[in-house]
């Protein structure tokens, strides 16, 4: 059964219009399916497998909500690390015969593919950081009947 994706917008959700970002949640689905089959045995390494995985997309998110560019910069630094943790593990178990060439290669190739999008996001976000092109703030625009503000000076105490 596949969930319906509403669309909601607003500027702190806009991490979810980023192809890296899509890539990082779809890295993260994948993984979770090469790893679920792994034995009980090995939960530490699937929840490892996991976990850094998940980490990918999160932090990516994170930094956008942030609103400054240092500290964006900051969480997709720690997004590619995580992804490093990631490719590292698939190295190791690759090794140590616990995963197959074929689940390698399909995790490693996407892997490759997210690395160059969070390096290339990167590389764009620190040419707007040193030009000054960057605001640091959250400019919503719409009318606050939209979100029901209320005049607290109309209610009785």
């Amino acid at each position: 059964m596949e969930l319906e994706q509403v669309v909601r917008r607003n500027k702190n959700r806009g991490y979810q219009q980023l192809r890296v970002w899509n890539d990082a949640v779809e890295y993260y689905g994948r993984t979770c399916k090469v790893f679920r089959v792994f034995p009980w045995g090995l939960k530490r390494v699937v929840s490892q497998a996991i976990a850094c995985a998940d980490s990918v997309h999160r932090n990516i998110a994170e930094g956008y909500c942030r609103r400054s560019i240092k500290e964006y910069l900051s969480f997709l630094y720690i997004a590619l690390g995580s992804l490093g943790e990631s490719v590292s593990g698939l190295h190791a178990y690759r090794q140590a015969g616990q995963l197959s060439v074929e689940d390698y290669e399909l995790l490693d190739d996407f892997a490759y593919r997210l690395e160059y999008g969070l390096l290339n996001l990167i590389e764009a976000l620190e040419k707007k950081r040193n030009s000054g092109e960057w605001i640091d703030q959250v400019m919503v625009k719409g009318s606050n009947a939209e979100y029901e503000v209320w005049d607290y000076e109309d209610v009785d105490t």
